[in-house]
C-alpha cells in the first residue's frame, strides 16, 4: 500500500504537531500533510512529562525571541487553536521565573538581563534586600542578587498544548498516521518516500524530522551525524506543611529548581556532565532528591526543611551534545529533508516559534519572522557551538 503527501512529518509530539498546524494554516502552502506518530497516547513522550515552563531569561537572542513568541501564542491560544466552539485550556500560570545568583554568577545575570530587556522581555534585576522583601520565604543571606521575569514567564499544562496543536492540525486536514518509520527511500540527493513498519510507503515532496530522542537515528538515514541523544531527567513531587505564596519557578545557584504544582511543589536538577549517560528507561533515582535536591531546597527555603516526598517521574530530553540548542533547518546535502532537533528541555516553550519557522522554510524557502540560520546544521559541521548561559 502507498500514499502520497507533499510533506511528511516524522514525530507527532508538540514540535511536530506545531509544525503541522502552522504549515496547514499557512496561506502560501496548499499541499497535503501527514504526521507519523507511533504512540498517539503519548504515554512515554517527552512533552507530557515536562515541567511545562516558559521563560525569556536566556543569553542567546534567538532563544529570547523564540520563547517570547511562545508566550504570546500561549496567551492567545484560544484564538489560534480553537476548533469550532471548543477552545483549549492551557492553564498558563504567569508566576515568573526567578534565577538566583551568588557573587560568581551575578555578572552573567546582569549581562543577560540587559540583552533580554533590549529584546522586549520584562526581566527585573533584584538585590538581596529586594528579593527578601518580595519573597519573604527565601533565604537570601548568601545571595548577590536575582533575575525575575514577572511577565510572559511561568508554566502551563504541556499535554493540553500538545493536544491543542494536534486537534487543530487535524481540523485543517492534516493526516495523523499511527505507525513507526522504518526507513527512507533516497535518490539524487532527495528523500522520495518514507517507509513504515506496517509495510506502507508514503511518497513525499519533503520530510521533516521531529522525532525527539530518536531524531539522530532518522538523520543517520540521510547521512547526517546529528549530535542528539536521549538523556533522562527526574521530577519530584513533594508536600510542604507551611503555606507559601507568590512562589515563581525558582532556580538556585546550584541549578536545583522548584515551583508550585497545585497544592504541592515539583523540583529537579540537571545531573553533572560526567554523570549523564544516554538513557531511554524510566527507572527512578531517589538518591538525587535525598542527597542533593532536598538539602539545597531546605537551605534556600527554610520552610522546605519539613517536606514529604509524594511521588516522582522520569522523562527524556533530546539533548544536543554540542551546545544544548535546537538544530533547525534543511540538511546541507538533502534538499527536502528538514529538521528541528536537540531542544535539550526547551521544546515545549519553543514549539510555537519552531513550528512557524519550519512552515516558513517549507512554504517560502527561508525564515520570515525570526532568523534562525545560526541554529542550522552547518554549525555542527563546523563545530561552532552557540553557548547558552541559562541552561536549567
Amino acid at each position: 500500500m502507498s500514499r502520497t503527501f507533499d510533506v511528511v512529518i516524522i514525530g507527532g509530539g508538540v514540535v511536530g504537531s506545531s509544525a503541522a498546524y502552522f504549515l496547514a494554516a499557512e496561506q502560501a502552502f496548499t499541499g497535503s500533510i501527514a504526521v507519523i506518530e507511533r504512540d498517539p497516547t503519548y504515554a512515554e513522550a517527552a512533552t507530557p512529562r515536562s515541567a511545562g515552563g516558559i521563560r525569556q531569561q536566556f543569553s542567546t537572542p534567538e532563544n529570547i525571541l523564540i520563547s517570547s513568541f511562545g508566550a504570546s501564542f500561549v496567551k492567545s491560544a484560544a484564538e489560534h487553536l480553537a476548533v469550532g466552539n471548543e477552545a483549549p485550556e492551557l492553564n498558563f500560570r504567569e508566576d515568573g521565573y526567578l534565577f538566583l545568583s551568588t557573587g560568581a554568577g551575578l555578572r552573567t545575570l546582569i549581562d543577560n538581563q540587559q540583552l533580554q530587556r533590549q529584546l522586549g522581555a520584562g526581566t527585573l534585576l533584584m538585590t538581596p534586600a529586594e528579593l527578601a522583601e518580595r519573597f519573604p520565604w527565601l533565604n537570601c543571606t548568601d545571595l548577590a542578587g536575582g533575575s525575575f521575569g514577572p511577565v510572559n514567564e511561568g508554566w502551563l499544562d504541556p499535554y493540553s498544548l500538545l493536544q491543542a496543536f494536534r486537534r487543530k492540525a487535524r481540523s485543517l486536514d492534516v493526516t495523523y498516521i499511527q505507525d513507526e518509520v522504518s526507513g527512507l527511500d533516497m535518490a539524487q540527493g532527495r528523500v522520495n518516500a518514507v517507509k513504515l513498519r506496517s509495510g506502507e510507503t508514503l511518497h513525499c515532496g519533503s520530510v521533516v524530522n521531529c522525532a525527539g530522542v530518536n531524531a539522530w537515528r532518522i538523520a543517520a538515514w540521510v547521512g547526517l551525524d546529528l549530535p542528539v541523544r536521549p538523556r533522562k531527567r527526574f521530577v519530584y513531587v513533594f508536600d510542604c506543611r507551611e503555606e507559601l505564596t507568590g512562589v515563581p519557578l525558582t532556580i538556585d545557584p546550584s541549578g536545583v529548581w522548584v515551583r508550585p504544582e497545585g497544592a504541592n511543589f515539583i523540583c529537579g536538577v540537571s545531573p553533572e556532565e560526567g554523570n549523564d549517560p544516554d538513557s531511554t528507561d524510566f527507572e527512578l533515582d531517589y538518591r538525587l532528591f535525598e542527597e542533593l535536591i532536598w538539602p539545597t531546597l531546605a537551605h534556600r527555603v527554610p520552610a522546605f526543611e519539613a517536606i514529604k516526598l509524594i511521588r516522582a517521574w522520569a522523562g527524556h530530553y533530546d539533548y544536543n551534545l554540542l551546545d544544548q540548542n535546537v538544530i533547525i533547518g534543511v540538511a546541507p546535502h538533502v534538499a527536502n529533508f528538514y529538521m528541528a532537533n536537540g531542544f535539550s528541555g526547551h521544546g515545549l516553550q519553543q514549539s510555537p516559534a519552531i513550528g512557524r519557522a519550519l512552515s516558513e522554510l517549507i512554504a517560502y524557502g527561508g525564515y520570515r519572522t525570526i532568523d534562525l540560520r545560526r541554529f542550522g546544521y552547518e554549525r555542527v559541521l563546523n563545530g561552532q557551538a552557540i553557548r547558552e548561559a541559562n541552561v536549567v
